[in-house]
């Protein structure tokens, strides 16, 4: 344990003030509650499960709630339901077999029926939460053969179903020709610039739209082209973006609700990605400050990457945020190893700033640092930090704090971080593994303030408020 000295407020606002974006022309969201919301990613609960938490999700806060993806899709090994099997388990099953899709209609066998999701978007709309589901047109699946007639059938056979470069693995990820035409990780790229598709697929999204779906995150974006990318020798014109955003029709068929449904694109940042014109289109992953941040985390101080940049071309309030996301999580297992303890404190920070929409992702039950598939099956709840009392509390606190500035302050070493809004409301987190005792300049009027994570009582003196942080304890005032 040590003792941080108090520094001047005006010293600590200069090395990192920060004020809030004003939300960018065109973002299809409805109000601007929902634009200072937040989102939890269910990530594989089935529609069923979601449902039956769903009023535990809205009273931890969440505008959004998002699904695995709703499609039809490849059975592997014989229909198992583990998240990730190994050779010798008695229970098979892989989590990405949702993301090889067979069909573009509503049900799956791993996360429910189409009466399934109505029932599980009728429960959303009684508790205010909007469902955002995870769709991805890039591809079918790896052996696609799968695929099932009905789809043959709309696009006029089999072959047309995909670019003429469209089984031709990527070699080149930064040749924008390669990655918007060509075979990714063995999924065959579909040609989604072929009408027929863009009409077939469209009815899927209006489907899911007459159910009850307000968002959409559309998985692998980068790999689509937009309007200014080279074109596949089966393609005329890269016009899915304007057709799949509702500014296009095809065929006669428009997307339904348009300037009701939010919509974001996995474009993973990288070499020659065209973020800003993604960002004429969609909201965008912010995949390099989830980086930083974990970073941050991993060095126990504020200080350890650069937390003021958002990393990132676009507009920060075009931005979807996270600590971590289900592929830094399962793929690598990038950030597996971050305790849920770091993963909370990083969370509290990032749910506290102004800009962006914050993804919280809801690890497996029962997972451990050593065991990340914890009790390994698709459909199950994940573990309960989801709606963990800091994480509610500044879920409900980003939401009250709608609208207001925001000044990011830090001790000295980084310890201890603080993000204030306006003169209404501070976050303040200790980002280390030890105890802090702290004295910080605050902008919120002299007082007496209850945390929303604890109960406990602060007092705010001079412009000050000190207190007696555990590691990685966050305190929520306002």
């Amino acid at each position: 344990m040590h003792r941080i000295n108090c520094f001047a407020a005006a010293a600590i606002t200069a090395t990192a003030a920060l004020t809030a974006s004003v939300p960018a022309a065109g973002r299809t969201l409805a109000t601007e509650r929902e634009a200072n919301g937040t989102i939890l990613h269910a990530w594989s609960w089935s529609f069923d499960t979601i449902a039956a938490h769903m009023r535990d999700i809205a009273e931890a806060g969440y505008t959004y709630v998002q699904t695995s993806p709703a499609n039809t899709c490849y059975v592997g090994e014989g229909g198992g339901m583990a998240l990730m099997s190994e050779p010798g388990d008695k229970v098979t099953g892989k989590w990405y077999y949702y993301y090889q899709p067979t069909d573009w209609k509503i049900g799956n066998y791993m996360l429910g029926s189409r009466n399934a999701f109505k029932a599980m978007a009728d429960s959303a709309r009684v508790y205010g939460v909007k469902v955002i589901v995870d769709v991805l047109p890039n591809h079918t699946a790896v052996d696609h053969t799968a695929v099932l007639p009905d789809l043959d059938a709309a696009v006029g056979g089999h072959e047309n179903l995909y670019h003429a470069n469209g089984f031709t693995p990527i070699t080149k990820w930064n040749d924008r020709y390669e990655c918007t035409t060509g075979e990714m990780g063995g999924l065959p790229d579909v040609n989604t610039e072929n009408p027929d598709f863009q009409y077939y697929y469209m009815q899927y999204v209006n489907d899911l739209i007459n159910l009850g779906a307000r968002g959409f995150r559309y998985d692998t974006a980068k790999h689509i082209g937009l309007p200014s990318d080279p074109t596949d020798a089966r393609s005329e014109v890269n016009n899915f973006w304007p057709v799949a955003t509702g500014r296009e029709a095809v065929k006669g068929l428009s997307m339904l609700m348009p300037d009701s449904i939010f919509i974001y694109g996995e474009v993973l940042q990288d070499k020659n990605v065209k973020e800003l014109e993604y960002s004429e289109y969609m909201d965008l992953t912010a995949s390099s400050y989830g980086h930083a941040l974990r970073q941050a985390l991993d060095s126990a101080s504020y200080r350890g990457a650069d937390l003021v940049s958002w990393h990132h071309p676009a507009d920060p309030s075009r931005l979807v945020t996270w600590v971590e996301s289900h592929d830094t999580y399962c793929n690598a297992h990038e950030s597996a190893h971050l305790t849920d303890d770091q993963i909370r404190a990083g969370w509290v920070f990032l749910a506290s700033r102004a800009a962006g929409t914050p993804l919280f992702f809801s690890r497996p039950a029962g997972s451990t640092r050593d065991n990340y598939w914890g009790n390994n099956r698709i459909g199950a709840a994940g573990n309960d930090e989801y709606r963990h009392p800091a994480v509610s509390a500044v879920n409900h606190f980003r939401r009250a704090m709608a609208g207001e500035p925001e000044t990011v302050v830090a001790t000295p070493d980084g310890a201890v971080v603080e993000v204030a809004r306006g003169s209404r409301g501070a976050s303040i987190i200790n980002f280390s593994d030890s105890e802090q005792n702290i004295e910080m300049p605050v902008t919120l009027p002299d007082g007496n303030y209850t945390d929303h994570v604890s109960g406990k009582s602060y007092s705010v003196s001079g412009g000050k408020v000190a207190a007696t942080l555990s590691p990685l304890q966050s305190v929520i005032l306002y």
